[in-house]
């Protein structure tokens, strides 16, 4: 049926799911209030990347308590933990200015208060700062790592099970592992950061990734997890809890997958390392990613849960099969020694004296 005349539809604009319209309306009626009481917005820089004339910046924009004297701005963002961070009042739609390499670009936040925006800008190979303020807020730093265009290996990793032990799909202990617990009482799996440093280390100015169906509320604290234990910096893709223009529930499935052609459009020479578990769908993402673009797929490592840890997880996947589709390497360990071990093999890491990196 052909939308009404001078309808939404019609004139081409974005026709909100129901849900998304009662969230927004609530969303409202929140920020009423917290403006009434003095919060302010207050921009959440993330780290972003880019590639030659380009960055992709991210970031979100939230009402917080006016900084104290002599606080400094980014002193807010590292102070919101836990379950204040889904606690806190979104700012949608606000102007975000973002000053990189010596110009300045205009972006407005979405609905949620996330900007990820490219911009069209020229910066020079490796970690620079970008800075992000509002109108009523002060500028944040945010880092931006730009890949360099000779560089042919990249690594994409998931989070949970991945690189912390986790158990998100029992909702009691997902609840509390994400409201409550900050990131000093999250478990690191065993070996991971140790090999995601060798790769850093073997394949110099790779780009590394943290590609998570997880909340941009948890983004502060997943950094300074993966800080605290040793892991490579590199930039998280996280996705926004909450119904979307058209669905009632978020797909983090299609995120990840979204995410993953994005990447192969961007970086169309890069060879991605694929880092996951089995307890979840990441082999059948990947699998898929690894068939679709085989060129852009150096090896999948698939993490084996231990028999508790798939317990947690609702059991392991069954898309094993998936390996015997490209000639794509697929490798299986419990840990990081172990990948690092069969990466060895395949040749995308040097072998170490007795298994240790030196």
């Amino acid at each position: 049926m052909a939308p009404r005349p001078g309808s939404a539809a019609a004139n081409g604009e974005l026709i909100l799911h129901r849900a998304a319209r009662m969230e927004d309306a609530f969303h409202h009626f929140r920020e009423v209030r917290a403006r009434r009481r003095g919060l302010l917005p207050a921009v959440i820089p993330y780290a972003g990347y880019g590639g030659t004339g380009w960055v992709r910046v991210l970031g979100r924009v939230l009402l917080a308590k006016p900084p104290k004297k002599g606080e400094a701005p980014q002193t807010r963002a590292r102070n919101i933990r836990g379950w204040r961070s889904f606690t806190s009042v979104p700012a949608g739609a606000v102007q975000v200015t973002i000053q990189a390499g010596g110009q300045e670009f205009r972006v407005k936040a979405d609905r949620g208060g996330v900007v990820d925006t490219r911009i069209e800008v020229k910066l020079p190979v490796g970690w620079n700062t970008i800075s992000l303020r509002t109108d009523d807020s002060a500028a944040v730093d945010a880092p931006v790592h730009i890949v360099d265009p000779a560089v042919r290996i990249g690594l994409i990793s998931d989070i949970d099970d991945t690189v912390m032990v986790t158990a998100l799909p029992r909702p009691f202990l997902a609840a509390w592992n994400t409201f409550v617990l900050d990131e000093h009482a999250r478990r690191p799996v065993p070996g991971m950061a140790v090999l995601y440093e060798r790769l850093a280390r073997a394949h110099r100015d790779a780009p590394v990734l943290y590609l998570s169906t997880g909340a941009w509320n948890v983004a502060p604290t997943l950094t300074r997890f993966l800080s605290r234990n040793l892991y490579p910096a590199g930039p998280l893709l996280l996705t926004d809890w909450g119904p979307t223009h058209d669905r009632l529930f978020r797909s983090g499935r299609e995120h990840k997958r979204a995410s993953l052609e994005r990447l192969a459009a961007e970086f169309p020479e890069m060879r991605w390392i694929l880092v996951g578990d089995d307890g979840q769908h990441d082999e059948e993402l990947y699998g898929h990613f690894a068939t679709e673009h085989p060129a852009n797929v150096a090896a999948v490592c698939i993490r084996q849960l231990s028999p508790g840890e798939a317990v947690f997880a609702g059991g392991r996947s069954e898309n094993g099969e998936r390996a015997a589709m490209t000639d794509v390497p697929w490798l299986y360990a419990s840990d990081g020694a172990g990948l690092s071990e069969l990466l060895a093999d395949v040749g995308l890491l040097p072998h170490y004296p007795n298994g240790i990196g030196g």
